[in-house]
């Protein structure tokens, strides 16, 4: 039976069997997210070599007015993916985060974006077509995700063994990418060295296309997330008290951060730091206990596309990967968060 009347700094939304109950804060900070994502999309598809006003963008997305090749056809596949991008490194990185409790858990911590790096880069200096990269990377992630899942959870998935796992799976396969690039001919090893540095360039809709469907179909695994998180974040010893499972709950909830961080690194190569900082960013703005979903996806879409904004027209006509701009600023922050966790 629903109260007729909520707790104070929440709100019913919807009315009858349908209707649920939200925190005012997350309903407005959601909604500010979202306008800042669009706004972002909006200055994306208008900054270039050509500057078109936000107007005419909107015009030239109706399939009106003169500048509808250049946004259509040439700007916004690339937005579109920064936004897939970033989204999926959100929600991955929250749901890593909520697994191990701790902010420092993101798939370039914990080994995921290493092991695609690796898979990726063993394709391009084996001489495989581009065709091949998206797979092999994906399986790279993978496999693994499964190599520490199997070093930290002999004894029970507990979060310091996760994150120490992790770390120590990525040092060795990071290290492997290395010799592989090392021993490559030249051209392979900078072709890989290009994609190691995660690039939208020459990207669109077919890789958007493959990250909106891996998320649409994780949809119902997402959903159960948002509840399962709130008892794999509990002592092992109060989940077992109150019968949950809470070992099964936090793998299938790595196992979903997994998939969603290898998809995004293979569709656009490593682009680091994102899944770091966009669940923390978003639980400060909603001041939650654990990463929000829907929040830390928006804030990685709107990072990912600053940062791609950023990197093509800050030294324009020259154009860098914007894996190199988030990981000018995550580094900042990862060395914030460190020092802040010592102090505590």
């Amino acid at each position: 039976m629903r109260a007729a009347h909520p707790a104070p700094g929440r709100l019913v939304v919807g009315a009858g069997p349908v209707a649920f109950v939200v925190r005012r804060r997350a309903l407005a900070a959601g909604s500010l997210l979202a306008l800042l994502t669009a706004a972002a999309a909006l200055l994306s598809l208008g900054i270039g070599s050509t500057f078109i006003p936000p107007a005419d963008v909107v015009g030239a997305l109706a399939g009106d007015g003169p500048f509808s090749v250049v946004v259509r056809d040439l700007r916004l596949p690339r937005t579109t993916l920064a936004l897939a991008v970033g989204a999926a490194f959100g929600l991955a990185g929250a749901l890593l985060q909520a697994v191990s409790r701790n902010p420092l858990a993101s798939p370039d911590v914990v080994g995921v974006s290493a092991g695609a790096a690796l898979a990726a880069t063993a394709a391009m200096t084996a001489g495989l077509g581009a065709a091949w990269i998206g797979p092999t990377a994906l399986a790279g992630g993978l496999g693994a995700a499964l190599a520490v899942l199997a070093l930290s959870g002999r004894h029970g998935l507990t979060a310091h063994r996760f994150v120490l796992g992790g770390i120590a799976v990525a040092l060795a396969l990071k290290a492997l990418t290395e010799v592989f690039v090392v021993a490559a001919e030249p051209i392979e090893g900078q072709r890989a060295r290009i994609w190691l540095a995660g690039s939208l360039a020459g990207l669109g809709h077919r890789e958007t296309l493959t990250l909106l469907a891996a998320v649409a179909a994780l949809a119902p695994v997402l959903v159960w997330a948002g509840r399962a998180m709130d008892t794999s974040a509990l002592d092992d010893d109060v989940a077992r008290g109150l019968g949950v499972r809470v070992t099964g709950r936090r793998a299938l909830l790595a196992l979903a951060g997994v998939v969603l961080a290898a998809l995004a690194t293979s569709q656009a190569g490593a682009v680091d730091f994102v899944a770091l900082a966009a669940p923390q960013l978003a639980r400060r703005l909603l001041r939650a206990e654990r990463p929000p979903l829907v929040a830390a996806a928006l804030v990685g879409a709107l990072l990912t596309v600053v940062a791609d904004l950023v990197a093509r027209t800050a030294f324009a006509p020259v154009q860098l990967p914007v894996g190199v701009l988030t990981a000018a600023l995550g580094g900042p922050y990862l060395l914030w968060l460190l020092v802040r966790r010592k102090a505590r």
